[in-house]
């Protein structure tokens, strides 16, 4: 049944050729609205144009709708998908724009992110080794700063495909100035980006990437099953991995009661990708990861921020592909 919601896979389909809607206007807005007029003032101004964004942005409605359902079929979501289903995602997302902006600023109450699994990676920080920990676009993320609380003076570099990295960096650094978390542009993983994470590592920091997203342009991918369907998957996290050799984790921040839940879990201690036999190594890699995806997105489904078709999409270099 599943398969019947794919259409016909074009070159457009990549998610950076969709457009960036979360620009730095639109986080000083959301955060001023806050700052100046409270929460429910914030409430009332959004909805509405959470609703015309819905209303008018047709490719984000449809794909909505389409992770939905799939959802649905995979017996992961209790209701039956309707535009009703689609404006509480979009509205959820809305949500946690605010939290998000909240969390660069430092000024998110941590007392509402409970926090699970942590007792490992805190260790290995606290032995002086830096960490790898591969996320997806699941909940607030951003709270990843309480992250940094673990041992004093920890920095975490989060590796992004956009081009707003800088900008965004700047916008942390007048949110918070001690915040100790830096976004990383990467459009392709060279060899240059590698020793700098080389060594940002064996000082003991802590390198995020999303594994979720498939690069914009200069990586492989991997096709798994998702939800019932095949998908495509960034290779980039466990090639990564494999060159930093340290631990790696997986984290997740979903919605939970009036606040968070931050759950980390140890991914391998080292993610090994023999000569010979490196395609199915990623491949069974990628497979845990996408297994934990799931898992999570039956435990919050409107949680999954990726607004565009992402069953139909074509790798910018298609030709790398396993």
């Amino acid at each position: 049944m599943a398969s019947t919601l794919m259409s016909p896979p074009t070159r457009s389909s990549h998610w950076a050729g969709m457009g960036e809607s979360t620009f730095v206007t639109g986080v000083w807005c959301l955060y001023g609205v806050y700052r100046l007029f409270g929460r429910l003032p914030f409430r009332l101004c959004l909805y509405p144009v959470v609703f015309f964004y819905w209303l008018t942005r047709v490719s984000a409605r449809r794909a909505s709708l389409d992770y939905l359902r799939r959802l649905r079929a995979a017996g992961a979501l209790a209701v039956i998908p309707t535009w009703r289903t689609s404006l509480r995602h979009f509205a959820c997302f809305a949500e946690t724009l605010l939290d998000k902006t909240l969390a660069m600023s430092g000024r998110y109450r941590q007392e509402r992110v409970r926090f699970e699994g942590r007792e490992e990676i805190v260790a290995d920080l606290q032995s002086g080794r830096g960490a790898m920990i591969i996320t997806a676009h699941l909940g607030c993320l951003e709270l990843l700063q309480a992250t940094a609380s673990l041992r004093p003076g920890l920095k975490i570099n989060i590796l992004v495909h956009t081009a707003h990295a800088q900008r965004f960096n700047r916008i942390l650094a007048r949110l918070n100035p001690d915040s100790q978390v830096q976004l990383l542009q990467v459009t392709e993983f060279s060899v240059p980006q590698a020793m700098m994470l080389v060594e940002r590592v064996a000082a003991g920091e802590v390198v995020a990437i999303a594994g979720d997203r498939i690069p914009v342009t200069g990586d492989r991918t991997l096709t798994l099953p998702f939800l019932g369907s095949p998908a495509a998957f960034p290779a980039g996290p466990y090639l990564m991995a494999s060159v930093l050799a340290c631990p790696v984790y997986l984290l997740s921040c979903l919605h939970d009661g009036d606040g968070y839940r931050a759950r980390m879990c140890k991914f391998a201690e080292r993610v090994q990708l023999p000569r010979n036999s490196r395609a199915a190594a990623m491949q069974a890699y990628a497979g845990i990861f996408v297994a934990w995806l799931e898992d999570r997105l039956r435990e919050s489904p409107f949680d999954w921020f990726n607004f565009y078709p992402f069953w139909d999409q074509v790798p910018h270099d298609a030709d790398k592909t396993f």
